[in-house]
């Protein structure tokens, strides 16, 4: 297998399509976003993930990844997976028009050739996809038939943005959905290559499953996540209590784990808020009321409003403060700024009467868009900090870990530190003189 196209090129097809590439294969991506295609061609990657522009550059310049907007450039490839995006409907369901969309292009490209293409659903898509929607727009424009003429599998992704790169070529597990054991075996044989000595353990199952389980995988990230959030809520109303120590103490159980144990403002990106409106939305319509998946939202929702409640704590009334926040991201080592936590906060700040000004590292230019000219925009955190009243930790990029206490005393006009995401030690800065305000914490002596 040598030549492999890629339909969508967001964040998991650009970085799919720039890994393979890398392993040797000759990668044609299409997508329909002109001024996207512009900016792949000139090596420049149109969102922020580490490694992935010097990827980018060696890839294009070699040659291996070329881009199109030419659906028919995937005739003649031995494989081509679907990366579309899936985003939601209003009543939180998927939209799969770009799935359908994607596989109808496919399938008028399958007619052309005679090549027995190997079809890879990497997109996230609900249980039944790519048997009900995928599989006879396939067979519907190219006259096939799957299993014969094609093959056809669910092979979902489990990158986390900010960590994109280094989980497509190291991925903890390959999962591949198909009812053709042979497309099943073909896909595999490419991994196998691509990964050699390195090859995680691989689940063959169903579509349905596979799909079921990339649903499934973030539900109970996001639970983990509301969970210790939740217990956030009870420590802080017990004198001495740190939930980080709390966290600690279960995260050793080995049927517990560590991972995703982080108290903090919440949960938000591309996936989480989504994957989870779609899993309660699919089980509805089965007729299923999935309580926890829901708890789980409701949990997180409530969240973000905790830095502003610590806020008011700190200053009575935020009108006329100045509230300085580090981090607008939806996390650290990336620019994605969708369902970010930062954007109800700092609504609620400027509905407060408060004046806000922020800076993050990579979000910059997506959260001008978002918030115009309504708060300030720094170039460094020392400014972001200058005669500030409050400062709010909103996203934990380590840049902002190395922030000395004696600097928030030296730059704000009042030293108030709202650790929303726990990157600080609190009996170092209690001696410094900083007010230190935390999810999870208890009351001092």
């Amino acid at each position: 297998m040598d030549r492999i196209s890629i339909i969508g090129l967001g964040p998991v097809g650009l970085v799919t399509a720039v890994c393979v590439a890398r392993k040797g294969y000759n990668v044609v991506g299409i997508d329909l976003d002109d001024e996207r295609l512009k900016q792949i061609r000139n090596a420049e990657p149109p969102f922020f993930e580490p490694h992935l522009a010097e990827y980018l550059k060696d890839v294009v310049g070699n040659g291996r990844l070329l881009v199109t907007r030419d659906p028919n450039s995937s005739a003649e490839c031995d494989l081509t997976f679907i990366t579309v995006g899936t985003p939601s409907n209003s009543d939180g369901s998927i939209d799969l028009t770009y799935v359908a969309h994607a596989a109808t292009m496919i399938g008028r490209s399958l007619r052309q050739t005679h090549c027995n293409q190997l079809v890879v659903v990497k997109s996230t898509v609900a249980p039944g996809t790519a048997r009900n929607i995928v599989k006879p727009a396939l067979e519907g424009e190219s006259g096939k038939t799957a299993g014969k003429d094609f093959g056809l599998c669910s092979n979902p992704e489990f990158l986390q943005e900010g960590n994109a790169v280094h989980d497509t070529e190291f991925p903890d597990r390959i999962v591949i959905g198909s009812d053709d054991p042979g497309a099943i075996k073909r896909l595999e044989e490419l991994y196998n290559e691509m990964y050699g000595q390195e090859m995680p353990p691989t689940i063959r199952t169903t579509y349905e499953n596979a799909e079921l389980i990339k649903y499934a995988n973030n539900a109970f990230l996001a639970t983990k996540v509301s969970f210790i959030n939740c217990i956030a809520g009870i420590a802080e109303r017990v004198p001495h209590a740190d939930v980080r120590t709390v966290a600690a103490g279960i995260g050793l159980d080995r049927r517990i784990g560590a991972q995703f144990l982080n108290a903090g403002l919440g949960w938000g990106g591309s996936c989480f808020p989504k994957d989870l409106d779609a899993l309660v939305a699919f089980s509805r319509a089965l007729g299923h009321s999935p309580e926890l998946v829901e708890a789980v939202i409701v949990t997180n929702r409530r969240q973000s409003e905790k830095g502003v409640q610590l806020a008011k704590q700190a200053l009575t009334s935020l009108c006329g403060r100045t509230v300085a926040l580090l981090g607008l991201a939806f996390k650290p080592n990336t620019d994605d700024m969708r369902k970010a936590v930062s954007i109800p906060i700092v609504e609620k700040l400027l509905s407060e009467g408060a004046t806000v000004v922020a800076y993050d590292p990579a979000a910059m230019p997506n959260a001008r868009e978002i918030f115009r000219d309504r708060i300030k925009y720094a170039r460094n955190p020392i400014e972001c900090l200058h005669e500030a009243d409050c400062c709010m930790i909103v996203t934990e990029w380590n840049e902002f870990k190395t922030i000395l206490p004696s600097t928030f005393v030296e730059q704000m006009r009042s030293p108030i530190v709202i650790d929303g995401r726990r990157i600080y030690d609190v009996d170092e800065f209690a001696r410094t003189g900083v007010r230190l305000l935390a999810v999870g914490l208890g009351p001092r002596a």
